[in-house]
């Protein structure tokens, strides 16, 4: 079974930073596409970015463009999200994503408040 794991969420006071990590269990990782989610209080889950399998491209929400960076590490198996510029509309719980062949493996999320 496909197990995802996420971490490094926590309290930020607006304009900060915090790096989101989302380990895989053991398997080969490198063929899934992944991507980071998340889910405000009363609001849809939402794709706030995501990077292929094949050739690491990658693409952003356009309310996170220019502050957040997804990013992964093949070898240890590990997808990240930097994320900058913190606004209070960033708070959520923050889900990691895999899809191969058309699965979807999610994460259980991790909470980020952004908030003075």
């Amino acid at each position: 079974q496909v197990q995802f794991v996420e971490s490094g969420g926590g309290l930020v006071q607006p304009g900060g930073s915090l790096r989101l990590a989302c380990r895989a269990s053991a398997f080969t990782f490198s063929p899934y596409a992944m991507s980071w989610y998340r889910q405000a209080p009363g609001k849809e889950r939402e794709l706030v970015a995501h990077i292929t399998s094949s050739d690491g491209s990658t693409n952003y929400a356009d309310a996170v463009k220019g502050r957040f960076t997804i990013s992964r590490d093949n070898i240890m198996k590990m997808v990240y999200l930097q994320m900058n510029s913190l606004k209070p509309d960033d708070t959520a719980v923050y889900y990691c994503k895999g899809v191969l062949w058309g699965r979807a493996y999610w994460g259980q999320g991790t909470q980020v408040t952004v908030s003075s």
